[in-house]
C-alpha cells in the first residue's frame, strides 16, 4: 500500500486533530499519488521508523505553480498559514533549498477512510 507521509512534527498535530486533510509536494507527483487510490497517512523522518495514523482516500489531485496555489489550497494544507509567501518559507525551511514562485506543486486532497 501507498502512504503520505509527513516529517514535520506540526504536520502530526494537524493530521490527528483532522484539521489538515490536503498536502501540497514539490514536482508533479500525479503518478505516484492518482485519484481514487487509497493510502496510509502516516509520521517520521526520513529513514526512521513510520507512524501509521489513517487510513485515506486520495479525493483529487491538481498540479499547478506554487504561485497559483489558492487560499483553500492553503487553508486545508496548514490552517495556520493564510499566504503564498508563508508557505514558501515554510517549504524553504522543511526542503532546505530556495523555493520560487514558478515552482511546479502538486496539490493532493485526501479524506479519511472509517
Amino acid at each position: 500500500m501507498m502512504s503520505l507521509n509527513f516529517q514535520a512534527p506540526k504536520h502530526e498535530k494537524l493530521l490527528m486533530a483532522r484539521k489538515k486533510n490536503c498536502t501540497v509536494r514539490l514536482g508533479d507527483v500525479r503518478k505516484q499519488y492518482p485519484e481514487s487510490s487509497i493510502v496510509w497517512i502516516t509520521t517520521g523522518k526520513k529513514y526512521d521508523v513510520k507512524k501509521r495514523l489513517y487510513t485515506a482516500f486520495i479525493d483529487k489531485v491538481r498540479v499547478k505553480k506554487f504561485s497559483e496555489l489558492t487560499s483553500a489550497d492553503l487553508g486545508h494544507q496548514n490552517p495556520e498559514i493564510d499566504t503564498i509567501e508563508g508557505l514558501r518559507l515554510d517549504f524553504e525551511e522543511i526542503y532546505k533549498r530556495r523555493i520560487t514562485l514558478d515552482d511546479i506543486v502538486t496539490v493532493i486532497y485526501f479524506s479519511e477512510v472509517l
